[in-house]
């Protein structure tokens, strides 16, 4: 039951990086400290389609 989510930087709404998520054991939207290549530094990414 792991759905194929985008994460998508909060500051230049880019989507840099695709992931896995059980829908059934997490209700909240995915947010992570990641990379972004266009931004040059780590930002928090949330969870998009």
């Amino acid at each position: 039951m792991a759905d194929i989510v985008g994460l998508q930087c909060t500051e230049c709404k880019r989507r840099n990086y695709s992931t896995t998520v059980n829908k059934k054991k997490q209700a909240k939207k995915l947010e992570l400290s990641k990379y972004c290549k266009w931004c040059d530094k780590h930002t928090l990414h949330k969870e998009t389609k």
